[in-house]
Parts: structure tokens; sequence; C-alpha cells
């Protein structure tokens, strides 16, 4: 029974604690885009990767 004394303030507290930092979070932006970042992932960058593949041609317009 004595351990109740001092475990219920300690909960209390500590969901204060989560609270504040919950609150903070969400008033830092940290939630804004939530789906933005995981569709990022899977889209391709189709132009960066066809300028590293393709050579580039220098000879464009001069007779050889």
């Amino acid at each position: 029974m004595e351990s109740l004394y001092i475990l219920i303030p300690i909960s209390i507290v500590l969901a204060f604690i989560i609270a504040y930092f919950f609150w903070w979070s969400g008033k830092n932006g940290q939630f804004d885009d939530l789906e933005g970042p995981a569709h990022r992932i899977l889209m391709d960058d189709d132009d960066t990767y066809n300028k590293h593949t393709q050579p580039e041609n220098t000879n464009q317009g001069k007779p050889q």
C-alpha cells in the first residue's frame, strides 16, 4: 500500500511529461506530412537515372 504513494505521483508526472512532448512535437510541425516521406521512397528518379546512363553526343551539328 505504501508503494502506491510513490507510484501514483510518478505516473502522473510521467503522463504530464509525455503530454508536453506530444504537444511540443505537434506545435513544431512533426506531424504535418505523415505520408509524404513514405511515398517519396517509392518514387523513381527517372530523369537523374537517364542522365547518368546515356552517353552524351558531343558532336551535335558538327561534320566528322
